[in-house]
């Protein structure tokens, strides 16, 4: 298959190196100097814009880190939108708001092209080895001819119908749920050591039994151990997706209480310069505010 490759991030690097490991024709583009040097390493052509990495391709997968950026590339100067074919597809794989994803499928439809926003659910060091959840949404007819790249980049397909609006929200919905997992992990882990309780022995209590899953697992070790720097989201990311989250909700007046909670702490490490830790961070804000932490 013929692919072109919109931003190059750690999560997109992982992405783009799978498929191209797989022997599809890849195409390659992000405005950073060098992000694509490892990938034409290994046999990716770059192209100067957007437009470029649609050239003679069956699909352009972009995996962006903002709304905004994700405008600029439909509508800027070499966007998608005046320089991709109507036979193309466009699979958008970032995590994006619903009205910038909405926004993205009308501006497509209006210009006669493909849409499907597909997000991915994992850390990028999962994307590199092809473990990623994969969340699509669109034309079920695309979602088929772009099965033997989802079936390349992750492990599992959730399909989520044919309106691009319902990926993101399966998306949102779940980073909202991840970070109240590791705001509720920090605060029962600064409460058991606050009563005299190793935090490691509760942590074992906790993945040893009801919440024996990958989230409680690498997150709960990263607070037991402190180990902030082990990032796969960062706490400005972490921000951007309670952002989302509660833009989402405020589009259906759907109350979400405990998203500003964890919002807060993320909030409070980046103004004590902490926004480049991982978003676990937030339990070391718990902490702090437990008076177990300086």
């Amino acid at each position: 298959m013929k692919v072109g490759f919109i931003g190059l991030g750690r999560m997109g690097q992982g992405m783009a190196g799978r498929i191209l490991a797989a022997g599809h024709d890849l195409l390659v583009s992000d405005p950073v100097p060098g992000q694509t040097a490892s990938l034409e390493k290994n046999g990716a052509a770059a192209v100067a814009s957007p437009a470029a990495a649609t050239v003679d391709r069956d699909v352009v997968i972009s995996m962006l880190p903002s709304d905004q950026t994700l405008k600029s590339v439909l509508q800027g100067d070499g966007g998608l939108l005046k320089g991709m074919s109507t036979s193309c597809i466009h699979m958008a794989s970032g995590t994006h708001g619903v009205p910038a994803i909405n926004a993205a499928a009308q501006a497509h439809k209006d210009a006669h092209q493909t849409f499907i926003a597909c997000p991915v659910l994992g850390r990028p060091d999962l994307a590199a080895q092809g473990l990623l959840k994969l969340v699509p949404a669109g034309p079920a007819d695309a979602i088929e001819k772009v099965l033997p790249l989802l079936e390349v980049i992750g492990q599992q397909t959730f399909r989520a119908g044919d309106s691009p609006q319902a990926a993101a929200a399966v998306k949102i919905a779940n980073n909202f749920v991840l970070g109240c997992a590791i705001e509720t992990m920090g605060e029962a882990l600064s409460l058991v050591e606050k009563l005299g309780v190793e935090p490691k022995l509760f942590f074992e209590v906790m993945t040893q039994g009801l919440f024996a899953a990958p989230a409680y697992e690498v997150y709960g070790k990263m607070i037991v151990d402190k180990n902030w720097d082990s990032h796969g989201a960062t706490a400005l990311i972490g921000v951007k997706d309670a952002d989302l989250a509660l833009e989402a909700a405020a589009t259906v007046d759907v109350p979400l209480p405990s998203a500003h909670i964890w919002r807060d702490y993320l909030k409070s490490a980046i103004e004590r310069g902490e926004g480049h830790l991982d978003w676990a961070v937030m339990a070391l804000e718990q902490a702090r505010a437990s008076g177990l932490e300086k």
